[in-house]
């Protein structure tokens, strides 16, 4: 699928990062402290609150920090999730317990003393213990809300990827029948033109079924299967229906989800050209925006929106929430769809895709 502004994206990963680090550091420091407080309460371990507070704190920070670069190795993550736990485990508390004790003693300016089973190695043994049971059961948690925020998510997409299969087999029958109609009559009395319309029927519905059969699409596709369709419709509207379709070369590969524009296109039409006396024009184009986003637009001349209704129209609102709900499936809160009047008359529907 289509991926959001790669600087943008680094940037929130690595703040959001920071955040969850700088929590678990935080949360490690409050177990220390509930650590030193309980040994120095429960006999027969001796030594003060402060002391053994500096042994506990130096003990978890090292633990916390060596579950925490343990789990950035590729070849760790690799491993089934229990085994790379226990590994973390086995690895982290030893480590975590020496580094620590030796950073409190010398910093006390004490002689390191790490063998043994003293006073105030019990306290380091049970913070090494605690602190690094409570990182890994952090990023467990961390990892299975994660899993579980992925599932929801993929289970919305499908949702939407259905409803749009679904929306597809109700349009596609009825435009295929009126076209038939048409063909039926225009076999006999313009046979010429009959077989032009053939021919972009083809051109529609095979672009439509490799649409189905794929999350992305190019714009080019798109809009070559917009052609075929427009034809389709001007033969049937004649000089009621004027278009225009503009794609850059730029853009031609540009991915979108495919059938993206379609629903839009086909609002246009039916509630803003065919109800216009005299017919009217429309426009669908591409272009970058400041921030390298894709905006595609679908601009008309027709009836415009119905009074009340300027930023919903009052018909076909079915199309543009299935449109909005794709875009917030794929892309979250970086896509948009925005409908307002066109000057001096009509629509324009725009919709804005991260680059």
């Amino acid at each position: 699928m289509p991926a959001p502004p790669l600087d943008t994206c680094a940037t929130d990963t690595q703040a959001a990062r920071l955040g969850r680090t700088l929590r678990l550091f935080g949360l490690t420091a409050l177990l220390c402290l509930l650590v030193a407080a309980v040994l120095t309460l429960i006999p027969p371990t001796a030594g003060s609150f402060w002391r053994n507070l500096w042994f506990s704190q130096w003990i978890g920070l090292w633990a916390a920090v060596a579950v925490t670069l343990l789990r950035r190795l590729p070849w760790l993550q690799r491993l089934p999730r229990r085994a790379a736990t226990a590994l973390r485990l086995a690895v982290a508390l030893p480590l975590g317990y020496v580094l620590g004790y030796a950073c409190a003693y010398a910093l006390l300016g004490e002689p390191v003393r790490v063998v043994g089973l003293r006073d105030y190695q019990v306290a380091a043994i049970v913070a090494t213990v605690l602190s690094g049971g409570f990182v890994t059961y952090l990023a467990w948690l961390r990892q299975r809300l994660a899993d579980e925020a992925a599932a929801r998510l993929l289970a919305q997409k499908l949702a939407v990827e259905a409803e749009l299969r679904m929306l597809r087999a109700q349009l596609e029958p009825h435009m295929l029948f009126n076209t038939l109609a048409n063909l039926r009559s225009l076999v006999d009395e313009e046979p010429a033109q009959a077989r032009h319309m053939i021919d972009l029927l083809i051109t529609y519905l095979r672009a439509a079924l490799a649409g189905s059969r794929t999350d992305t699409s190019t714009l080019q596709a798109e809009f070559a299967q917009l052609a075929a369709y427009l034809e389709i419709m001007a033969l049937r509207l004649g000089t009621r229906l004027r278009y225009r379709l503009e794609l850059p070369a730029a853009l031609q590969q540009a991915r979108v989800p495919p059938m993206l524009l379609q629903p839009l296109v086909e609002n246009a039409l039916k509630h803003g050209v065919e109800p216009k006396v005299g017919g009217a024009e429309l426009v669908v184009s591409a272009r970058r925006d400041d921030d390298g986003g894709l905006l595609l637009e679908v601009a008309d001349t027709g009836l415009g929106l119905a009074p009340g209704h300027e930023t919903e129209p009052e018909a076909g609102g079915y199309g543009l929430a299935h449109v909005r709900s794709r875009l917030r499936a794929l892309y979250g809160e970086e896509a948009s769809l925005q409908l307002a009047p066109r000057q001096p008359c009509g629509t324009r529907a725009c919709v804005r895709i991260p680059a």
